[in-house]
């Protein structure tokens, strides 16, 4: 108990020197990473995937991915990311998408049979956006970088000391910080990018409330086969819906002042 807290009082020492910032919704975030380099990973690992993974050649397929996505892009925020974003399919049947830093964003023809129309596709890309706006992958990044640390030190610790059982300790340690510090946070992550997304969408014109409908077909397509919340790196469907319900009024005045409204034809 004592090493535990004294590993977390450390990292949360080191935060208080290097990268503090604030997240889109107000969250303390720790930033140790540059925008270049993360963007140059981004643009580096995307690049990896076209040659790994086959992309979709339907013409009236790639229109429509990339109709809804320039749709949302106008209203990403200034200093997200400053040139032009990609957007490709990829012919592979998983239900996903995924936004990278350096303005890449990649669909699955999976996720096309999941979303049903152009708001629920929104709901998604916005999301994967969001992921982006919210610098989440640098967070993550940085709280690995800080944890792996303090593990190190941990490690040092207990051997210098010639504490009994250490493999026993270090592995009961790296649990409590995979439960308690490491799946919290990236269920964070996950409803602060549902968030994001919700807004990015309503201002671009495309149905807020579809995200609510969308997180329902997701339930229905998985068959409920999802494991417990805590163990999860994902809120589950419930929570989601929940909390963008809670924030559908908001989202549904941007909804309504958006200058036009999204058409995108599938």
């Amino acid at each position: 108990m004592k090493l535990s807290a004294y590993v977390m009082a450390m990292a949360m020492t080191a935060s208080t020197l290097v990268g503090c910032a604030t997240s889109p919704t107000g969250r303390n975030q720790i930033l140790l990473f540059g925008s270049d380099q993360l963007n140059a990973m981004g643009a580096q690992a995307f690049d990896g995937m076209k040659s790994e993974t086959p992309v979709s050649k339907q013409p009236a397929q790639n229109q429509y991915v990339q109709c809804v996505a320039d749709t949302l892009l106008p209203y990403v925020p200034s200093g997200v990311y400053s040139g032009n974003w990609e957007v490709v399919v990829f012919n592979d049947d998983q239900v996903n998408a995924f936004a990278l830093p350096g303005g890449k964003i990649g669909v699955y023809t999976g996720l096309l049979k999941v979303a049903k129309n152009q708001h629920q596709l929104a709901a998604v890309i916005g999301h994967e956006i969001g992921h982006v706006i919210a610098q989440h992958g640098n967070e993550r990044m940085s709280q690995t970088t800080l944890i792996q640390t303090g593990s190190q030190v941990a490690n040092q610790v207990l051997a210098a000391n010639q504490v009994p059982y250490n493999a026993e300790i270090m592995g009961a340690l790296g649990l409590g910080l995979q439960l308690g510090v490491q799946l919290p946070f990236s269920r964070t992550h996950e409803s602060e990018a549902d968030l994001i997304g919700l807004q990015l969408m309503a201002k671009a014109g495309f149905d807020p409330r579809q995200s609510v409908d969308l997180w329902r077909n997701m339930e229905a397509a998985s068959g409920g086969e999802r494991p417990m919340e805590l163990l999860s790196t994902h809120p589950a469907p419930d929570s989601r819906i929940k909390n963008l319900q809670a924030n559908m009024e908001a989202a549904m005045a941007d909804y309504q002042a958006s200058p036009s409204k999204a058409s995108c034809s599938q």
